[in-house]
């Protein structure tokens, strides 16, 4: 199908829509299968398959669209590559009546990971989000209800370092510390970056300040401390549900996989049911009990390829695409939150993740990673800087990370 799909041919008379695709459990060629289906003739949608890591994939498609290439109709994007792509010119630009009708219902943290300089340039699909977890019995010793009552950072730290738990979070150097580290700064009342859509010789950053300091000190605290485990410097999502679902564990900052992943590892007997009884799940820890969390948001929006010759029909398949009835379809089978609120009451979506409204409110809440074209920057020196975290140090670390970034955009260091 790669190969095929690859050659963008159409069959006489009817276009053939090339989707590149990223891998997931089969979902995405259902859902081209479901709206070529329903197209009735008009057009029909084959997949081709990018590779596995996020910035393979920003590279193949980048080089191909920089020489024009017309057999990419709709590409599955994460969201920080979205603004260098519209800066470069890679993305047709979205009719209004679609962009009103693919972010009618569309949670606010989709639309937001989709949107360049006021403009929406990308088609929300999926979007996910972290959540905290946690284990019932531990928050019932500390006096926790994080169901009811939104908890703060300094008070699992707490619960953890009182009865001798790890709390679960991404301490490696990899994308996964970027998240973090943006998730603390915005739930802090900050930004990374102030103004995002700036030339570079004009880019402000907001790591040096109140915020900033207050996300390293959280970071500070879990790493030196150890309260994040043994292997905290290397602890990436799996590795962090997996000492969640250990006899040590409290709390954990993560996305919703864990549920499904959980529940399969009691069903081949690797773990006990009592666990899955004693999970709970609410909204992302806040940094200040006085302001609400800005959980991360993730997820895959939808580019449509500028250079395409099937333009019309492309619109129209990217509308089948993520409507309610395929984006609860690609939630329940793959796994991967719905951008669209809708999707939160169907049934079987509720039936096998419990904890979608939650999800649901974090997504209208979640703040996306900075939007800016030199976001590979960005997060590379972040991840210099703030890493490993036990050596994070509020006092110097914002400021060391700020200057070493902007050496980098203004051409002074290389990363």
């Amino acid at each position: 199908m790669t190969a095929l799909a690859a050659c963008g041919s159409d069959d006489g008379d009817t276009p053939t829509l090339t989707w590149y695709i990223n891998s997931d459990n089969g979902g995405q060629a259902e859902i081209a299968r479901r709206c070529t289906e329903e197209a009735g003739g008009a057009y029909r949608i084959e997949t081709s398959l990018l590779p596995r890591e996020a910035s393979a994939q920003r590279e193949q498609l980048a080089r191909r669209l920089a020489a024009n290439d017309s057999s990419i109709d709709l590409m599955s994007l994460d969201p920080p590559f979205i603004p260098e792509f519209a800066e470069a010119g890679f993305l047709a630009e979205i009719p209004e009546d679609v962009a009103a009708a693919v972010t009618d219902g569309t949670v606010q943290g989709a639309i937001d990971s989709a949107t360049w300089k006021d403009e929406l340039v990308a088609v929300p699909f999926w979007a996910n989000t972290q959540i905290l977890w946690y284990r019932r019995s531990v928050a019932e010793e500390a006096g926790l209800d994080p169901e009811n009552q939104p908890v703060t950072w300094e008070q699992i730290i707490e619960a953890a370092r009182d009865q001798d738990r790890y709390i679960g979070a991404q301490g490696i150097r990899a994308e996964a510390l970027t998240v973090w580290i943006n998730a603390l700064v915005e739930s802090a009342g900050g930004q990374i970056i102030s103004n995002p859509d700036a030339p570079v010789e004009d880019v402000e950053f907001g790591l040096d300040s109140d915020a900033g300091r207050a996300a390293a000190e959280i970071m500070e605290t879990i790493g030196r401390e150890g309260l994040g485990g043994p292997g905290f410097p290397n602890q990436d999502e799996s590795a962090s549900m997996f000492q969640f679902q250990g006899d040590r564990g409290s709390f954990m900052v993560n996305w919703p996989f864990v549920w499904p992943a959980t529940l399969a590892a009691v069903d081949d007997g690797s773990l006990d049911q009592s666990l899955v009884d004693d999970i709970g799940w609410a909204k992302y820890p806040a940094v200040d009990a006085d302001t609400p969390s800005r959980p991360p948001i993730g997820g895959i929006n939808l580019g449509i390829g500028a250079f395409s010759d099937h333009l019309d029909e492309t619109y129209d398949a990217v509308q089948c695409i993520v409507s309610v009835e395929n984006q609860a379809f690609y939630f329940v089978n793959d796994g991967n939150p719905a951008s669209h609120a809708d999707a939160y009451d169907d049934p079987e979506v509720l039936d096998v993740f419990p904890m979608a409204p939650v999800i649901r409110e974090s997504l209208e809440d979640a703040a996306p990673r900075p939007m800016t074209p030199y976001y590979n920057e960005v997060s590379t020196g972040l991840q210099d800087t703030w890493h490993p975290p036990g050596s994070v140090r509020p006092d110097s670390t914002p400021e060391s990370s700020t200057e070493l970034i902007s050496s980098v955009l203004r051409g002074e260091k290389l990363l």
